[in-house]
């Protein structure tokens, strides 16, 4: 039955795909900005075209149906699903607002875990009981190898480069990487709307399940996915300058060739994950990329602080969602 509460949730859903677009923005463009190959207006339409274009390419909705199944269904409620939304929406924009390259999936998802582990403390059962295992141990895990994943194929995908380039003219090597960015960075969107805008619709079709809207997972309406493909592009087209200047320069020094073999880098292991039905995140993905170019050149090449700091980012998302999640649900519970 479609209620207020079923729509309220539907709307933030799509309203945190369309925030994630923006905040994850940097993660398509900053090397192709950074490079000049593009001005950061084209780049965001350059971006934003093949976010869309993975809607006609990804129909199988893996990694949708791994974020749907994070929480046991007996613990997930509409008000689970509510804090968990409002909580990744709050963790998002506080990590643009300053500039930090955080994880929009695992906002989400910790989001949805903390909230339903809540639900299950709440109504006498195990916090433990109310989670996935299986499948929260697989998106925990790829938090540390999706970036190191990324920064091997960057690095192996760098010095091949370098060798079949080692005799070809400066200034001729440089004019075709810059053509060749364009794309490296449409394959990175590509495949990073067809990774995210999943995430998205796992939690309104689970959404849509609660409210004995559908029967199952498979039963999806049509309009899901496009609503979350066309958020998530229209996210990206409003860019997310503070991260481009942390993605772009700030991690290491970014030149065309290296920015070719960084988009390549995260677009083959985004490819290799969502092949795998793994929601990992591209943030994740790119800047472990971007340190491999840097690494190619010297250790001390890569921004190691910047990098350390990324890091921690990454470490405290989860928890601090799930937190986040918690209280909310708490209020919610109570104030009923």
């Amino acid at each position: 039955m479609v209620t207020t509460l079923l729509v309220v949730v539907v709307i933030l859903a799509i309203a945190f795909d369309y925030i994630n677009g923006f905040h994850d923005a940097a993660n398509s463009i900053a090397t192709v900005v950074s490079t000049k190959v593009l001005t950061p207006f084209q780049a965001v339409l350059w971006a934003a075209l093949f976010n869309f274009a993975a809607y006609f390419y990804f129909t199988d909705h893996k990694v949708a149906n791994t974020v749907a199944k994070t929480v046991i269904e007996n613990y997930i409620t509409l008000e689970v699903i509510l804090a968990g939304l409002v909580a990744a929406i709050i963790w998002n924009l506080l990590t643009w607002w300053y500039g930090i390259p955080s994880s929009s999936s695992h906002t989400l998802i910790g989001g949805f875990a903390g909230a339903g582990m809540t639900h299950a403390l709440l109504t006498g059962a195990s916090p433990l009981d109310a989670v996935n295992m299986g499948y929260v141990v697989k998106i925990v895990s790829f938090i540390v190898l999706a970036p190191v994943i990324g920064m091997v194929i960057s690095v192996v995908i760098t010095l091949i480069i370098i060798n079949i380039c080692r005799y070809a003219k400066p200034a001729t090597a440089e004019k075709w990487f810059k053509r060749l960015q364009l794309l490296s960075s449409a394959a990175l969107s590509f495949f990073h709307g067809g990774n995210d805008a999943q995430k998205v619709m796992g939690i309104i079709a689970t959404a849509l399940i609660a409210a004995k809207v559908i029967p199952n997972f498979e039963a999806m309406p049509g309009w899901v996915p496009v609503a979350c493909y066309s958020a998530i592009s229209l996210g990206t087209m409003s860019g997310g300058w503070k991260i481009v200047k942390t993605m772009g320069s700030k991690i290491t020094k970014v030149t065309a060739l290296e920015g070719v073999a960084a988009e390549t880098a995260g677009a083959v292991t985004l490819g290799i994950t969502e092949h795998f039905a793994i929601p990992v995140s591209t943030t994740h993905t790119i800047t472990g990329s971007i340190v491999g170019v840097g690494i190619v050149k010297s250790i001390s090449a890569v921004r190691w602080g910047v990098t350390i700091n990324l890091i921690w980012a990454w470490i405290l998302t989860i928890p601090v969602s799930a937190t986040l999640a918690a209280i909310i649900y708490a209020a919610i519970y109570f104030l009923k």
